[in-house]
């Protein structure tokens, strides 16, 4: 029996993205599934709902992280990476998701006295956690597939 290499096993691991994944859908809908009357009554409910959607996606980014770089997942992506100023954009994009996201999460969980902020800012900060992974892993994505630093082999 061949013995995996590291890459194919954290690959494998990366797989656990899909079920955190489908935790965080179903926390964003399983408000609506009891109705709207029940979203008006049980607000705090509700929030505590979306803060471990918060949560999930944060943990299902992380893992997608582990993922192999040097490997676009579809087209859509690979025209993205390949082109410089789009790669760019993207990595700005994902700065200012994960400033804005983190800076929220700290404001609301140690500044702010307000619980319900409090409650869905710590799944703000998970959600950013995964975020600087993610970005790490656009910037070595980025590097591996732009398409003005590939060498050509003769």
């Amino acid at each position: 029996m061949r013995q995996m290499n590291i890459k194919k096993i954290f690959q494998v691991i990366s797989y656990l993205q899909y079920p955190l994944m489908l935790l965080a859908l179903f926390f964003s809908i399983k408000p609506y599934l009891n109705g709207m009357d029940y979203i008006s009554e049980n607000l705090d409910a509700v929030l505590k709902d979306y803060s471990y959607v918060l949560i999930f996606m944060g943990l299902g980014i992380s893992f997608s992280t582990l993922q192999d770089t040097t490997k676009t997942q579809n087209n859509f992506s690979k025209k993205i990476w390949e082109d410089p100023k789009k790669g760019k954009k993207m990595i700005l994009l994902i700065s200012f998701l994960t400033i804005a996201t983190l800076s929220y999460g700290i404001f609301g969980y140690f500044i702010s006295d307000n619980e319900k902020v409090k409650e869905l800012s710590f799944g703000a900060i998970v959600l950013s956690i995964g975020f600087i992974g993610f970005l790490k892993t656009a910037l070595e994505v980025f590097n591996n597939h732009r398409e003005d630093k590939k060498s050509s082999v003769n």
